[in-house]
């Protein structure tokens, strides 16, 4: 039976099929949901045989499970790396505004490609309204990682900061960021006159300097 099975080099299975697959799929539950697609219109849109989901995922739950996880792996890595390039020749505070801005777009770069950023909404809106996901896949995958990463790198900016309010910080940060996508979007979709211009740049520029002044007054307290 022909299952689409791509061998690499050194013989494993894997490669263009299960990303295809994951195109395919990740594509088909933003505009369907889960219970609105199957695993026929998947293997087509895929040009795969419909075996080849179950040879590689186990079924179409589990390949749902592999689109969310390969968004939050790429979402950890890309913030990890852009922390991980600021701090690597850090040695003191001054660093600390390089920090916040390198993990404010690190973490907006999804939101700025609009088409990509409409598919992930209503993925993320599907997923909020009709829950699927284990409920520890997104701290697991996500928030454990790039909060390790981010404190380290804290702690090196800000000695005086806290390890408690760490957790603080970085949840401030992103909320203030989320914030940010929320109102792009509603400024987009407005047609009202007289509205500001929404300037991105200048938007993480004041969350940078407004959450960089807090961070020094939370290691001031510590200090005195």
């Amino acid at each position: 039976m022909d299952i689409s099975v791509d061998k690499g080099k050194n013989g494993t299975c894997g490669g263009p099929v299960q990303e295809r697959l994951l195109d395919a799929a990740e594509g088909l539950f933003c505009e369907n949901g889960l219970g609105g697609t199957t695993v026929r219109d998947i293997a087509a849109a895929a040009k795969c045989n419909i075996a080849s989901i179950n040879y590689y995922f186990r079924g179409k739950e589990n390949l749902y499970a592999e689109v969310w996880r390969r968004i939050f792996v790429q979402m950890r890595d890309i913030r990890i790396t852009s922390i991980q390039d600021v701090m690597s020749g850090s040695e003191n505070n001054e660093s600390l505004e390089e920090l916040l801005r390198a993990f404010a777009y690190a973490f907006l770069g999804p939101w700025v490609d609009d088409e990509k950023a409409q598919q992930l909404m209503k993925l993320m809106a599907r997923e909020m309204l009709d829950h699927h996901l284990q409920s520890n896949m997104f701290i697991e995958e996500m928030i454990k990682p790039t909060l390790t990463t981010m404190g380290e790198a804290l702690a090196k900016a800000s000695p005086g900061l806290a390890k408690e309010k760490v957790p603080l910080v970085v949840f401030s940060i992103a909320g203030q960021l989320i914030h940010i996508i929320r109102v792009k979007a509603m400024f987009e979709e407005s047609d009202e006159l007289g509205m500001p211009i929404f300037d991105l740049a200048g938007m993480v520029e004041h969350i940078v300097q407004f959450s960089a002044a807090g961070i020094r007054a939370y290691a001031k307290d510590e200090t005195e």
